[in-house]
């Protein structure tokens, strides 16, 4: 396998690109000044090596701390515990300032009919936070999905597991997403909107 290709073949495994757009960016990287590359490079390798992170939400930051910005932040409420899939989530619900307490990365969502595959799902580590901490709500803020249906059923009967007459409310995000959309692409209107209709 040649450059092209190998570097091809490496951009269409990146989320929503496919091969024609993995042959744009090969092409235009081909295009640029060595000096653009070289700062490119220089990019990724300080990403991999000053990111890190977050014990608690496991949201990525950069810092010395163990907590991302948003745990250590003292003015957020700490009895609530918003649950997302990935890191783009969170991002699209922080930019709507509606929301104010904490959050868990979940890491990802599990396929209709196989519930029992969730290796890639941090449901131990939401199980610890749970144990640890006195929440009123926990809100579950997945993609209306059918595999994000699945796992909110997972979620609820590992909660379950760990207080079996939880003290807390579980709520979820109102209808205001549209079914099988994602969160990330919801403009801020309609997040806000499927936050306070929760229940």
């Amino acid at each position: 396998m040649d450059s092209i290709e190998k570097l091809k073949n490496i951009f269409s495994k990146f989320p929503t690109v496919g091969p024609r757009t993995a042959g744009r960016f090969v092409y235009y990287l081909m295009k640029q000044p060595k000096e653009k590359i070289d700062g490119l490079i220089s990019a990724i390798q300080e990403l991999k090596e000053k990111i890190k992170l977050c014990e608690f939400c496991f949201n990525p930051f950069e810092g010395e701390q163990n907590l991302c910005p948003i745990c250590l932040n003292q003015l957020r409420n700490k009895n609530l515990l918003c649950i997302v899939e990935k890191e783009s989530d969170l991002l699209s619900i922080e930019n709507t300032k509606k929301y104010n307490g904490r959050y868990f990365i979940l890491g990802g969502i599990t396929a209709v009919m196989k519930i029992e595959n969730t290796n890639n799902l941090r449901i131990q580590e939401l199980k610890s936070r749970i144990k640890e901490n006195n929440f009123s709500e926990i809100i579950v803020a997945l993609n209306p999905t059918p595999e994000g249906k699945a796992t909110s059923v997972l979620i609820e009967s590992s909660i379950k597991e760990v207080n079996p007459s939880p003290t807390f409310k579980i709520t979820h995000l109102a209808k205001g997403i549209p079914v099988g959309g994602e969160l990330e692409y919801a403009d801020e209107e309609t997040l806000e909107s499927a936050f306070e209709g929760r229940k």
